[in-house]
């Protein structure tokens, strides 16, 4: 009897903390029945849609492009040592492949926070491939970094293909200082 009681006791208690942690889980956001994806498509669509009408030579220059990864809204903020975040979907031929979030971390002379949205234009197919395989994608030297100034004439730039080209833009806030920084881009299910 008491062995059937220990049993029924080791039950209930599996079954209790089996669906507490399921709770936890579910509360987590792990993308399981939420609507992360639809939040973040939504993002991008009005990112795309302001990026292209406030400079329009990014829409030639986003059909020139093998894959696109736009990124709504990253948040930063530091006081020495910073670190920003944010989510975005990549984009082939307009249409969503897959979700990504951006991590940056920052350190050195630096006080405030912004945010702001920017664009990865991959502009040659085995950049895309190469940032599609890998388990966390750092922009690096084969970067080229365009200003909004640019923005207006970058699809017209036709006399040297960057594998990658990057805009940031839609900057709002203030971090004042120089930083040594590298962002990561890693796979999502949102």
């Amino acid at each position: 009897m008491t062995r059937l009681r220990s049993a029924a006791v080791s039950r209930r208690t599996f079954i209790a903390t089996g669906g507490a942690s399921l709770a936890v889980l579910a509360g987590c956001g792990n993308g399981v029945g939420s609507r992360g994806g639809s939040t973040i498509d939504a993002r991008v669509d009005a990112t795309r849609n302001f990026l292209f009408r406030t400079y329009p030579g990014t829409q030639e220059l986003a059909q020139k492009a093998f894959g696109v990864l736009y990124m709504p809204l990253v948040t930063e903020a530091g006081f020495g040592i910073g670190g920003g975040y944010g989510r975005g979907a990549l984009r082939i031929n307009d249409v969503t492949v897959d979700y990504y979030s951006a991590a940056r971390a920052t350190i050195g002379i630096q006080i405030g926070a912004q945010q702001y949205a920017h664009a990865l234009f991959f502009m040659t197919e085995a950049a895309l491939t190469e940032f599609r395989r890998s388990s966390g994608w750092a922009a690096g030297a084969d970067v080229r970094y365009a200003t909004p100034e640019q923005g207006a004439s970058l699809g017209k730039e036709t006399t040297e293909i960057e594998p990658v080209i990057a805009l940031v833009f839609g900057q709002a806030g203030l971090i004042a200082g120089a930083t040594l920084a590298g962002v990561k881009y890693t796979r999502i299910i949102p």
